[in-house]
């Protein structure tokens, strides 16, 4: 049987770029080589795009952190795949029949990838355009939720500009719409990169500040005492979603430290909640991702009150961390989906969704 040439698309310029790096490693260690061709294409911190060739070590994430090769370009539908460029100038087609995505935060999981992906006319693993920028911009993705009658945390919002112009009115409006304990977060990002826990009036200069080093958009959310429960949701047009698990982080929340450098916080798979509201989280999980217009894979964040039960919809996450051991991986190894077979059914969705696609005139 032919193999499928599947490209992995990974690094990029967003805070977020080791933490892709993890996930383009799983994907890399564990893909099945019979089946698929794999073609690792590294964006660097600069934005330079470099196809890694066979003959480089790939060992651990520091090799791919160190991995360099020759240029290539994406956009032309004729090619049907990357334009190489070589030293001399010279260019070559390199055919590809998937991309998969692993590129967490801005430029990459907010819909430019995948438009760049739609121009080219390549099957791409997860959410398409509209999908990733809704997932990816949080003010956007929470009115969704409301309108879809999903509760979500109270919030407000305001741009960076109107922070720097006016803090004193804006202070005002936090204190009485949200209140404190509150969190101060960039709208688009990820990783919890940004992000802050403020518990009076006094750390709100700050936090704002922090958070605007990383998007023009500030959105404030009222602290909920919750459990952090998570639900992994895979498919296309009839999405199924997995077991909860939970999060225990060892700080005050789970913040970039406990996720990705501090080893103490804990996960429970599956989460120990009664199960009418299990049942009721992965109900509420696939509505967000119908909501949205996602496709492929998501992880939903969700808050347990911890004295009521009661469900709040957090947020959800279109390109989520895809290590063997992250929690939408783990979520569905509860389920019985390995992380190998979970590669091979969302390269496969990939494919069906872009069939789908392409019926409408417009690609004819």
């Amino acid at each position: 049987m032919k193999q499928i040439h599947v490209t992995v698309l990974f690094g990029g310029r967003s805070p977020e770029h080791d933490v892709s790096l993890e996930s383009a490693f799983g994907i890399l260690s564990r893909i099945d080589r019979k089946k698929y061709r794999v073609q690792p294409v590294k964006i660097s911190r600069e934005g330079r795009w470099h196809l890694i060739g066979p003959e480089t070590p790939l060992a651990c994430t520091a090799d791919l952190d160190r991995a360099s090769g020759q240029r290539v370009m994406l956009g032309d539908p004729t090619l049907n795949g990357f334009l190489l460029i070589g030293e001399d100038g010279n260019t070559a087609p390199l055919s590809t029949d998937v991309i998969f995505p692993v590129l967490h935060g801005p430029f990459g999981e907010d819909g430019t990838i995948q438009g760049l992906a739609s121009l080219s006319g390549i099957p791409c693993v997860g959410a398409g355009v509209l999908g990733s920028a809704l997932g990816m911009d949080k003010v956007m993705m929470k009115q969704l939720f409301i309108q879809n009658d999903l509760e979500t945390t109270d919030f407000i919002w305001f741009l960076r500009s109107a922070w720097q112009k006016e803090p004193e009115a804006i202070t005002r409006g936090v204190n009485e719409a949200v209140g404190y304990p509150c969190f101060i977060k960039p709208a688009n990002a990820g990783s919890s990169v940004g992000i802050s826990k403020v518990h009076d009036e006094s750390g709100l200069n700050r936090a704002v500040d922090h958070a605007a080093g990383f998007d023009r958009k500030i959105i404030v959310e009222k602290a909920v005492n919750a459990r952090e429960i998570e639900c992994a949701v895979l498919g296309n047009d009839a999405p199924q979603a997995s077991v909860p698990g939970e999060i225990i982080p060892c700080n005050d929340f789970y913040d970039y430290d406990a996720k990705y450098i501090d080893d103490r916080s804990r996960i429970v798979i599956p989460a120990d909640i009664p199960d009418d509201v299990a049942e009721r989280i992965r109900f509420r999980a696939v509505a967000a991702f119908k909501a949205v217009d996602c496709a492929g894979l998501a992880r939903v964040d969700f808050l347990l009150e911890r004295d009521t039960n009661r469900i709040v919809l957090n947020e959800i996450n279109t390109i989520p961390g895809f290590t063997p051991i992250s929690m939408y991986a783990k979520m569905w190894e509860a389920g019985g989906i390995g992380y190998t077979e979970l590669i091979d059914r969302l390269i496969g969705l990939a494919v069906e969704r872009h069939q789908d696609i392409i019926q409408s005139k417009f690609y004819r």
